[in-house]
């Protein structure tokens, strides 16, 4: 099993046993989800992967919009110079982004207003 296929799946289940687990993953292309293990991680756990048709980013515009915002944001705005380092940079990032940063989709609020009305922060990972 190649890293970032084995990090995906270990991430998806630690997300999934402690939010439950979707019946629909719409996903890309991508090798990170072309992947045999997860295929059968997501058959084991009666959730399906919609994949996207090859080269219709547009079919994931919410993950598009993501991905770009997270590019912009964070990784083109820092020096990563360990794979810790990276990984302790995203997750701050990440908790920012889901916390504290306005979305106008929803009203110009944090995204941790939809799950929690309180806005209490997300525990640490």
């Amino acid at each position: 099993m190649r890293q970032c296929e084995q990090t995906g799946v270990v991430t998806l289940e630690r997300v999934c046993a402690r939010l439950g687990y979707p019946k629909t993953i719409r996903v890309d292309q991508g090798s990170e989800f072309v992947s045999r293990d997860l295929d059968l991680w997501a058959y084991a756990k009666g959730v399906t992967l919609d994949f996207s048709r090859p080269g219709k980013p547009t079919d994931n515009a919410f993950i598009e919009a993501f991905n770009g915002r997270f590019r912009c944001e964070c990784l083109n705005t820092h020096w990563f110079l360990t794979l810790a380092d990276a990984a302790e940079k995203m997750e701050v990032w990440l908790r920012y982004y889901n916390e504290d940063r306005p979305h106008g989709a929803i009203g110009n609020k944090p995204p941790i207003l939809l799950q929690n009305p309180g806005g209490a922060p997300s525990p640490p990972s």
